[in-house]
């Protein structure tokens, strides 16, 4: 198999070493290339044709940002992960970057202590994300193809043979997403209905920060208000709650309806918050009548939270492979037999809509 090569952009020479190194110790990664603006990195590219561009944010002459819109022009599949802060201010700029078209980022190390610390946390980072964003890619080409025409969602059986079905409808909506997740959550909340029956929950992989200001976005998108979560606040119809950054978001029932807990506690496939945490809690709290939604994402986070929903009764959809940024989130469910059904991203809003409109038909409330 041929290695995967990668342009690494970075206006610091210490972080274009460290990258470098780092990359260099991976057998099946190579380091094609550097640049310390955009405009030699965008020069280099027709040159190195890398698979893959880690671009930093804050760079002299041309910024990752106006790179990445050049680089869109004549690139539109080429990969590109960004290097951010862990500040507002990078936060603001990856998230800009996201909606630009890069695929994910990776923060930089903070007070770490080393340069083996240092190399140590860029290396957790940003090898799998290399090696999920490159897989069976085709090289990058200057002219773009026009998008493929919507598909109808694909039908998953169940082991066995068994036909999916639904006996309930659900009282609440719980979303999983990782890696291209916040321009995914843009597409399907913005079609939400206002008049939405029931909560949405959504897990997001990303750090403190980062979350508050998507909350803050998604908000502006959607006809229904979502925020970031806190601690103890009533989960109610017409809301989209997102778990912050860095904490466990879990659902609990008390006498006065369900409420969210907020917790650090141990990470789960080394996220936290984690799908599987959530899950499994909106499961405890509204038993069979839990809709579980998986959307593109590094990893197999979800999956044991999707099963826990399946054994109680209640459904579980995915994005598809071919509308997802990496499937590996809704692909490990669907390799489970879990996805009742998979969907392209424009049509997931509308399956959840209908789900939750069945719910209103079964009680006899005009949907």
């Amino acid at each position: 198999m041929s290695r995967i090569s990668v342009l690494v952009v970075d206006d610091s020479v210490v972080v274009r070493r460290l990258v470098t190194d780092v990359l260099a110790g991976e057998a099946d990664i190579d380091v094609v290339g550097t640049a310390p603006n955009g405009r030699i990195a965008l020069a280099k590219i027709p040159q190195l044709n890398p698979d893959l561009v880690t671009l930093d944010i804050e760079m002299p002459e041309m910024d990752g940002l106006q790179t990445l819109r050049e680089l869109r022009k004549a690139y539109p599949d080429l990969p590109v992960i960004m290097f951010s802060t862990l500040t507002e201010r990078g936060a603001t700029a990856s998230l800009d970057a996201l909606e630009l078209g890069a695929q994910d980022y990776v923060t930089k190390p903070a007070n770490v202590g080393s340069v083996q610390a240092s190399m140590q946390a860029v290396r957790e980072q940003l090898a799998p994300k290399i090696r999920s964003l490159c897989v069976r890619r085709p090289p990058a080409v200057a002219a773009p193809a026009p998008p493929p025409p919507p598909r109808p969602a694909a039908v998953v059986p169940r082991p066995g043979g068994a036909t999916p079905h639904r006996d309930v409808a659900p009282d609440v909506v719980v979303i999983g997403v990782s890696t291209g997740g916040p321009d995914a959550l843009s597409v399907v909340l913005s079609a939400l209905p206002a008049t939405l029956r029931v909560p949405v929950v959504i897990v997001q992989h990303m750090p403190k920060t980062f979350t508050r200001l998507l909350a803050e976005r998604l908000d502006k998108k959607s006809p229904l208000t979502v925020s970031e979560a806190v601690h103890g606040e009533p989960v109610v119809p017409g809301r989209i709650l997102l778990a912050p950054g860095d904490f466990h978001l879990r659902l609990r029932r008390t006498h006065a309806g369900v409420e969210t807990v907020l917790d650090q506690g141990t990470p789960e496939n080394f996220c936290r918050p984690a799908v599987d945490v959530l899950f499994r809690s909106a499961v405890t709290a509204y038993g069979a009548r839990c809709l579980g939604v998986v959307l593109t994402g590094m990893g197999s986070d979800g999956a044991r939270g999707a099963q826990t929903i399946v054994d109680a009764g209640g459904e579980v959809i995915a994005q598809d492979e071919a509308t997802s940024v990496v499937w590996g989130m809704p692909g490990a469910v669907a390799a489970a037999g879990l996805a009742a059904e998979l969907f392209p991203l424009p049509a997931v809003a509308g399956a959840i809509t209908k789900r939750v409109d069945a719910r209103a038909q079964t009680r006899g409330v005009p949907a």
